[in-house]
């Protein structure tokens, strides 16, 4: 044993040793190096500044008062150690709030308060102070009307029966606005010249008399619409005469086609009962049958078919005498 601490090996070895011990020493002392602990302990005690935004809540009786004037959200600035301030941004499990609780009803300048915020942490809120308005509650059960522009239509189309689902809301709001509400309305745009009918939701707005917006909440906010789009038509039976006949024969007109379908106005089709057909008999010297085209009367803007074939026959009077 004493031949192994007297030999070169021992020497080198305990050389080794010293030196691996000096680099650790060196380097544990070197500016910028910090032990595990206490890189904890600086995290905790760095300064450190965030922004975020934070929902509104209101404190008040919501079955009696209805609030008007506050903000959806409120953006509040939180300083302080870093890892409490990361710890707050990421767990959210702290509030912004207005107490109405006191206050009667009327306008009142709040201020905004922070509540569960770590008393480690400080917090800059913006705005400071709002205005609200408290008011009494009011709450109707109202039925939709659907407002949609018919006159972009072509002339053979028409609206026929919208409806929407639901076809009543409830409407809430301060007392006086629900009160000043003449309807509830869904607004629908048609394209022009549109040949399809319309199928969506719609945002729904409560007007008073005069068309003004109020400011209320209605629940559901949108109704399904559909509007069907539909081809004004009319089956009528038709009426055939002539003109132009020779004073000397008599004529026998038929044709295959007894009806056609007619379209347009729908005003206008209500009052048309048959289709006169008026063919000319210039000319017509034996049996023949003739192509005749539809003449439309005003405020109709397609027959089908469009043209018919008159079958003519005729005879001469003075033959039928003898």
């Amino acid at each position: 044993m004493n031949k192994f601490f007297d030999s070169k090996l021992f020497y080198k070895l305990l050389a080794l040793i010293i030196t691996i011990l000096l680099t650790v020493y060196v380097s544990y002392n070197q500016v910028g190096f910090i032990p595990r602990g206490q890189r904890t302990r600086t995290l905790q005690t760095v300064t450190k500044t965030e922004t975020l935004k934070l929902p509104l809540q209101i404190s008040v009786n919501t079955d009696k008062y209805y609030v008007t004037g506050y903000p959806e959200k409120v953006k509040v600035n939180i300083t302080g150690p870093s890892a409490l301030v990361v710890s707050a941004i990421n767990t959210k499990n702290f509030r912004a709030f207005i107490d109405l609780s006191e206050l009667k009803i009327g306008k009142h300048q709040v201020p905004i308060r922070v509540s569960g915020l770590s008393n480690q942490l400080s917090y800059k809120i913006s705005p400071k102070k709002i205005v609200v308005d408290i008011q009494e509650r009011k709450t109707r059960t109202l039925p939709i009307k659907i407002r949609y522009n018919s006159d972009v239509l072509s002339k053979e189309y028409f609206v026929y029966a919208p409806y929407c689902k639901p076809s009543m809301v409830e409407v809430t709001g301060e007392k006086s606005e629900v009160n000043h509400i003449s309807k509830i309305i869904a607004n629908v745009d048609i394209r022009k010249k549109t040949i399809h009918s319309f199928d969506s939701e719609v945002m729904l707005v409560a007007v008073d008399a005069s068309g003004k917006q109020l400011n209320v909440v209605i629940q559901p906010e949108t109704t399904h619409v559909y509007i069907p789009i539909r081809k004004s038509k009319k089956r009528v039976r038709l009426n055939i005469t002539s003109h132009n006949a020779a004073s000397n024969r008599m004529y026998s007109l038929t044709s295959s086609i007894k009806k056609v379908t007619l379209y347009g106005a729908a005003s206008t089709l209500k009052d048309i009962v048959q289709l006169d057909v008026d063919v000319n008999l210039a000319g017509i010297v034996h049996n023949t049958s003739k192509k005749v085209r539809l003449k439309l009367p005003k405020g109709v803007v397609k027959a089908d078919p469009s043209d018919i074939w008159v079958k003519i026959e005729m005879a001469d009077i003075s033959a039928i005498k003898n």
